[in-house]
């Protein structure tokens, strides 16, 4: 049982001012370095439900980039395969934020993520051949994820990151075995408006009719939506999964966590309704925990 995990990885630095943010002008409070990237926190929570993970991604050769290669021996992600490449700064998130922690202001210097390119793909395809799973996530090139879904026959699941990100997955949708967009993500790759109930099944239905095999469309506290993608003379298979009660320290991480919950429930042959609540498990973990990643998360925890 291997996966392995395509996509970014950042170096967060962030700030949190202790009293209301003032332009233009030095505000005390306090800062901290931390690992992100969508790419990286799946394979992170991937490790803690314990399936090997061999992440292929882009790194400069700074101090950045030596700290994740640290973090990630320490948390038995193979880092062997990554890219490496000379004189380039490793992704870097910058942002600032108000005393209640909500961000105000950020740059994101994700550049490195283009060299996440086919070629290096090509070097590395007989990795993905042996996967049981491959998962990517929207902050490679389009072109990348074009050569991923037209290369392979594993199961490939999908983060789409972001709206602006998402609609990279368009045109591979017909290849992925499952993704996890949220409400307007959703309405991105399935181009329907979502208003209600109707129309939130509508733009599930859209999507398997693209191709996708099952898609899970967060809905927050309202949960999610599964679907599963029938026989041509089968209907699609929808079914809503309650949120898991939790109390809510960090919601940073949630999608990361669902996402590597529906990983490990496909690793363990779990059907779509049954998929869908272990993720829902592992994302109300994630939120319970003050950073973007839970170490309490774990196998016992979502079964």
């Amino acid at each position: 049982m291997s996966v392995v995990v395509i996509g970014g990885v950042n170096i967060d630095i962030g700030g949190i001012s202790r009293a209301p943010l003032v332009p233009h002008d030095s505000n005390p409070g306090k800062a901290r370095i931390s690992l992100g990237g969508v790419g990286r926190n799946i394979a992170h929570n991937l490790r803690l439900l314990n399936v090997p993970v061999t992440f292929l991604t882009a790194l400069g050769d700074d101090a950045f980039a030596d700290r994740i290669k640290e973090s990630c021996t320490a948390l038995g992600i193979d880092l062997s395969h990554a890219r490496i490449l000379p004189g380039r700064n490793s992704s870097t998130y910058l942002y600032i934020g108000g005393p209640d922690g909500d961000m105000h202001l950020a740059v994101s210097d994700m550049e490195i993520c283009e060299e996440i390119d086919p070629a290096y793909i090509e070097q590395n395809l007989e990795l993905l051949e042996k996967a049981d799973a491959i998962v990517i996530d929207a902050n490679l090139p389009e072109e990348t994820i074009e050569y991923i879904c037209s290369h392979t026959d594993r199961p490939i699941f999908a983060d789409p990151v972001s709206t602006v990100k998402a609609g990279k997955l368009k045109k591979s949708m017909g290849r992925i075995f499952a993704m996890k967009p949220n409400r307007i993500e959703a309405e991105i790759l399935s181009g329907i408006r979502i208003t209600d109930e109707g129309s939130l099944c509508q733009a599930a239905e859209a999507i398997l009719r693209a191709g996708v095999k099952r898609v899970f469309i967060s809905l927050g506290k309202d949960g999610v939506l599964a679907g599963e993608r029938g026989s041509e003379e089968e209907a699609a298979h929808l079914v809503r999964v309650q949120a898991v009660p939790a109390k809510v320290r960090n919601a940073t991480g949630a999608g990361d966590a669902f996402m590597a919950g529906l990983v490990w429930a496909h690793l363990h042959g779990l059907g779509l309704e049954d998929s869908a609540k272990a993720a829902a498990r592992a994302a109300a973990v994630a939120v319970e925990g003050p950073e973007t990643i839970n170490p309490d998360l774990g196998e016992d925890t979502i079964q």
